[in-house]
């Protein structure tokens, strides 16, 4: 497949483009600063854009590719509240140019809590991580209800606490759910089941809790 990877600097977008390279696949990631991406490969193509702001400035990077993969997100907790509008940016670059596939990175606490959790996760813990990255949260939201109001063929992955782990490729997944236990997943592993689930119909518009 020929795969377009925003966000591929960051931790998890590294690995979506050393898997995706791994599997044989055409990559071309955009980036804000080629220095910040390490990998390298023959079938790599890396685009620098400092700043995302119109869908022309991605027409290139995006036209004739299968699907779009999406790790974009804050740094640092002062940078909250840029992955809608980024987010937003590279949908409308896919309209003009008819790719429907677009997969992204999400968060847990946007799926619904699991049956059973324990009492002190449920009623202490999670809301107390839920205030901490309030913006974070809202921001997440918002990329989603202009997901699911596009027609676009798009998944948000929804992995919780990210570990700088190596890759398995063993993890759990649930469509529109969280899954029970489920606290922590690798960077590898999002990146593992974000190329999975793109040829996977269906999780088309739909949310996908990922853990171990």
């Amino acid at each position: 497949m020929r795969l377009a990877v925003f966000g591929a600097s960051g931790g998890v977008g590294q690995e979506i483009v050393r898997q995706a390279l791994a599997g044989g696949h055409e990559v071309t990631a955009v980036v804000r600063d080629k220095a910040r991406l390490p990998v390298t490969g023959e079938r790599l193509e890396v685009i620098e854009i400092p700043m995302i702001q119109k869908p022309e400035q991605l027409r290139s990077a995006v036209a004739g590719r299968d699907a779009v993969l999406s790790a974009v997100g804050p740094r640092t907790r002062k940078q909250a509240g840029m992955t809608a509008p980024v987010t937003r940016t590279i949908r409308q670059a896919m309209e003009l140019t008819g790719v429907r596939r677009l997969v992204v990175v999400s968060a847990s606490p946007l799926g619904p809590v699991p049956e059973g959790q324990p009492f002190l996760l449920r009623t202490v813990i999670t809301p107390i991580i839920n205030q901490i990255f309030k913006e974070n949260y809202v921001d997440l939201r918002i990329m989603e209800a202009d997901l699911a109001s596009s027609d676009l063929d798009w998944t948000a992955v929804r992995p919780p606490q990210l570990l700088n782990t190596p890759t398995t490729g063993v993890y759990r997944t649930a469509v529109d759910a969280n899954l029970r236990g489920g606290r922590k997943i690798s960077r590898g592993d999002v990146a593992h089941a974000m190329l999975a689930l793109v040829g996977d119909p269906a999780t088309f518009g739909h949310g996908v809790g990922v853990a171990y």
